[in-house]
């Protein structure tokens, strides 16, 4: 007798966080057994995830099934053209974002970024500057290793000052925690856009406004937590700190823009040019005409990879690095980023052994008294609270976002129900993928020991900015699906 899909989708759940929380089983293995065990449970036929699907897609789909596993069980086959499709969707961005990020570090086009918002802004406003620079380098550097960068310059600012330590940290943390989860190119933002169907373009725009008031949010509590819980700056390490390098060894300002700016400019483009096409019902505009091309232009595989290119020759140019040395280089990247990519498609397979699951359905005959509006808002306090429990749960907030726009892309069945946009559902998992960080985060633990702190300062200093982050972009994503709902983006 088959299951209901409430209770598949329970076991799910239980498969996920049991096995990376009780059993410490890395995030990929977990999502890829949790998915194998929801399918099996579930029906014998699974459609295409894509919600616009054709009978000859549904056909091509099934055709492929075949080609997997000629003689083997369609249940087993499906999670690995599920895995195929989410890695096809987002796995060249993020080698290719992996790539930029190092390039930026290591050509010193990130230092440069940060040194011209120190210059722009003055010492006075140091903790803007180093929440602007978190801002800006999260978006296509990971959280940590722009944590690293820009913790060396609170160091420098605290012996000049002799005050505000605390104030410094939270103030990087903020600008770079609050991107990371809402901005594509980063795993989180990336994948939630691509589980709810949100364009690349909007989910940038989107996040970005979310993003703004709570991290101005975030300086707001750093100043008020350095007042309170005063910290002095401690040695975190037997050897001495580098000196910082010269203006002279770094790139220009623009040239060190460039890879961040281009792709979110190429991008973006699309987007606008693709709303003002649907605004034109003729379709003798402008933009009508412009459309085919701003679609190749606007494609983030595209995009990234001419970011990358400028990325690459600016480290080659910078430090007269030879194409072995370069090679190197992009090798060390690319694994880095293979991980997230796993764990990603992983998050992947798992939303569309969901979706197998029939929690669509199961869900909407909950909620079929309510109107539309109420149905919205109660799907973005759901994602919210799941993102949440998962993070408190096993501490990765990306592995929460990817878990959590699983979830939530099985259960709608039709998104124009909702009465806004699906972003807002992106932005609402990723605001409660920041609540709970303690731990069992990593960020917990470079903020810790990068920062020279105790467990229990961090607990009272890191978890609750997260949670200032998380609330205040929660009522951003409620503010903003009322008043600019975007039903026809």
């Amino acid at each position: 007798m088959a299951l209901p899909p409430l209770v598949i989708l329970a076991i799910g759940i239980i498969t996920v966080i049991g096995m990376i929380i009780a059993l410490r089983i890395n995030a990929f293995i977990a999502l890829i057994t949790a998915a194998i065990v929801v399918s099996l449970l579930s029906p014998e036929v699974l459609e295409p995830t894509d919600k616009n699907a054709t009978a000859e897609n549904m056909a091509a789909y099934h055709a492929k099934l075949k080609d997997v596993d000629e003689k083997g069980s369609q249940k087993i086959s499906r999670v690995a053209v599920a895995f195929g499709e989410t890695a096809g969707k987002i796995g060249i961005v993020i080698a290719l974002a992996a790539v930029i990020g190092t390039c930026m570090m290591d050509s010193g086009a990130a230092d440069r970024i940060v040194r011209a918002f120190l210059s722009l802004l003055g010492e006075k406003r140091a903790s803007i500057a180093l929440m602007g620079s978190g801002f800006v380098l999260s978006v296509p550097v990971f959280f940590d290793t722009v944590f690293y960068l820009l913790v060396p310059l609170a160091r420098s600012l605290h012996r000049k000052t002799n005050k505000n330590y605390l104030m410094y940290l939270l103030a990087i943390a903020a600008g770079g925690a609050i991107t990371h989860t809402l901005v594509p190119p980063t795993p989180g933002p990336l994948v939630m856009a691509g589980q709810l169907g949100v364009p690349i373009g909007t989910m940038i725009f989107v996040g970005a406004i979310v993003a703004l008031p709570a991290a101005i949010a975030g300086i707001v509590f750093a100043v008020i937590a350095d007042k309170l819980m005063p910290i002095p700056m401690r040695q975190t390490s037997s050897e001495p700190e580098p000196e910082p390098l010269d203006d002279s060894e770094l790139p220009p300002l623009f040239m060190s823009l460039l890879p961040v700016l281009l792709p979110v400019f190429m991008i973006s483009t699309h987007t606008i040019v693709g709303t003002l096409a649907k605004a034109d019902e003729a379709g003798t505009g402008l933009a009508s005409s412009l459309i085919h091309y701003t679609a190749i232009i606007g494609n983030a595989n595209l995009a990234l990879l001419v970011s990358t290119a400028v990325a690459m020759y600016m480290l080659i140019k910078q430090r007269k690095i030879g194409l072995e040395k370069m090679s190197h280089v992009v090798e060390k990247s690319l694994m880095s980023g293979g991980t997230i990519i796993l764990i990603t498609a992983g998050g992947g397979a798992f939303g569309g052994m969901l979706k197998a699951a029939n929690i669509g359905p199961a869900i909407e005959a909950m909620f079929s008294g309510s109107g539309d509006a109420a149905s919205g808002m109660i799907f973005l306090f759901l994602g919210f609270g799941v993102a949440s429990l998962l993070k408190v749960a096993q501490g990765s907030g990306t592995v929460a976002m990817i878990t959590a726009s699983s979830m939530l892309s099985a259960m709608l069945v039709d998104p124009s129900t909702l009465g806004f946009n699906p972003v807002y559902l992106a932005t609402a998992i990723g605001a409660g993928s920041l609540m709970g960080s303690w731990m069992n985060d990593s960020g917990f633990w470079i903020f810790t020991k990068m920062g020279g702190l105790t467990e229990v300062e961090s607990l009272k200093s890191w978890t609750p900015l997260l949670c200032v982050l998380g609330i205040v972009s929660m009522i951003m994503t409620l503010i903003l699906a009322t008043v600019m709902p975007m039903t026809g983006a």
